[in-house]
């Protein structure tokens, strides 16, 4: 009988031996986050992007309670920096801030090392952005009509510049062509610095930049707006009027949104949406948004995938219509 007393107390002591155990603190998983994350992005420092993903991630690490570190991976038109993260562990701790080019680059290239559909979850779009065409303040070129009569006049003869093949400048510029049925002269350049640098110059006709790159040559008119690219009624530059009210159907907007790893977490993804809608009240970055004539579009992984899925077929027209290849 007392052999039989002791054999219960050994069992209970086991028992509560292996409960103790079990609430030791670190072996059971940690709740996300606890270790900095890293968001890549795909362009070199100091671009809208990069801005955008600094000014982004300060209130974003203060809602998630760990730091935020921006890693710059620039290269082959963002495909660099979203291979990073499209082969890192689906876990939240690394993301991407995308553009324009996740949509492009599917159709741009006959081959890219992930498969675009496959290796990204969806976070949530950031915000949307007008380009402006711009020209020289004595350029007789001042309203899209204008560019129109003189390109149909001279097929080939008008140039505009873009900071790459693929990028928003120069798909801008294609699809007036395609709409307008004109033939404008695409000049690449290896950053918007060099192509507006010939803009000023008057080696380049026009361009379809950027707000915050040209919003300082407009204030100081050493260039002149002609036009925005969003759509009617919508322009983001007082006083100058869009595209579309010339060519009908002509709407281009570029884009910020933010993607993790594939197969993460569904509350991973969750707490990250969370994080940027407290972001976005940020007083700095809805000065910076503002800046760079952002329009914040934050909402659910499925209006991000919705809205990308939607570009991503109408610049794979445009792609193939335009016979546009890669550098």
């Amino acid at each position: 009988m007392a052999d039989h007393r002791v054999g219960r107390k050994v069992l209970m002591l086991a028992s509560l031996g292996l409960a103790i155990v079990g609430a030791i603190p670190g072996t059971a998983r940690a709740e996300y986050p606890d270790r900095p994350i890293k968001v890549v992005v795909p362009f070199s420092p100091g671009g809208g992007t990069d801005l955008i993903a600094r000014t982004l991630a300060k209130p974003m690490a203060e809602k998630l309670g760990q730091s935020i570190v921006v890693e710059n991976r620039a290269g082959a038109g963002t495909i660099i920096g979203s291979d990073v993260v499209a082969r890192s562990q689906p876990d939240g701790y690394t993301l991407l801030i995308a553009t324009l080019a996740h949509s492009v680059n599917p159709s741009l290239h006959a081959k890219l090392p992930y498969d675009t559909d496959k290796a990204f979850a969806p976070v949530t779009l950031i915000g949307t952005y007008q380009n402006i065409l711009v020209v020289k303040p004595d350029s007789p070129l001042k309203t899209v009509e204008d560019v129109i009569k003189a390109a149909k006049a001279n097929p080939g003869k008008y140039t505009y510049a873009s900071q790459g093949i693929g990028t928003s400048a120069h798909l801008a510029g294609e699809l007036l062509n395609n709409l307008a049925h004109i033939e404008l002269t695409h000049i690449p350049y290896k950053g918007a610095g060099p192509a507006l640098t010939d803009v000023l110059g008057g080696q380049v006709d026009m361009m379809f930049a950027s707000s915050a790159a040209v919003s300082g040559f407009i204030a100081s008119k050493s260039l002149r707006p002609i036009a925005v690219t969003g759509a009617k009624g919508q322009t983001q530059v007082p006083g100058v009027p869009s595209v579309e009210e010339t060519v009908p159907g002509y709407v281009f907007d570029s884009w910020y949104g933010l993607y993790v790893p594939a197969k993460t977490p569904k509350p991973v993804i969750d707490k990250l949406l969370e994080a940027v809608k407290f972001a976005a009240q940020d007083p700095d970055f809805l000065k910076r948004a503002q800046d760079e004539g952002l329009l914040l579009r934050v909402g659910t992984p499925d209006e991000l995938d919705a809205y990308v899925q939607a570009d991503t077929e109408r610049w794979r027209k445009v792609v193939t219509e335009n016979k546009i290849k890669p550098e």
